[in-house]
């Protein structure tokens, strides 16, 4: 495991970055905001029930999941789960206890609800 990966997984470097509103109950840290062609990549922070509505990538997602648990229609995703969701797929993402994930987005998502439902 590289030693970036080691300290945000088992030392907790996030704790220190600041994090920015990104949706209702949910902020962001950009690592490296979308810039041209380059992907995205941030940290997510949900607080406890917080969630980002339906949406469809657009491009190919990555996270792995930092602390707690993250959740979409197809499961649950706890620490140290990696997970890819491929262009075209569509999903709701939430967290009943919280949660911090690493996140990058090869394009922005398009949302396709407003609401949580």
């Amino acid at each position: 495991m590289p030693e970036s990966t080691r300290e945000l997984l088992t030392l907790g470097g996030w704790k220190d970055l600041e994090f920015e509103p990104f949706r209702d109950e949910v902020t962001i840290h950009w690592i490296r905001p979308f810039e041209g062609d380059q992907p995205g990549v941030a940290l997510l922070k949900y607080e406890a029930g917080a969630g980002v509505p339906r949406h469809r990538h657009e491009g190919l997602e990555t996270i792995l999941v930092l602390e707690g648990v993250q959740s979409d229609e197809a499961g649950d995703y706890g620490r140290g789960s990696y997970i890819v969701n491929a262009p075209g797929t569509e999903h709701s993402v939430w967290s009943d206890t919280g949660c911090v994930v690493l996140i990058q987005w090869d394009r922005p998502v398009t949302i396709l609800e407003e609401e949580m439902a």
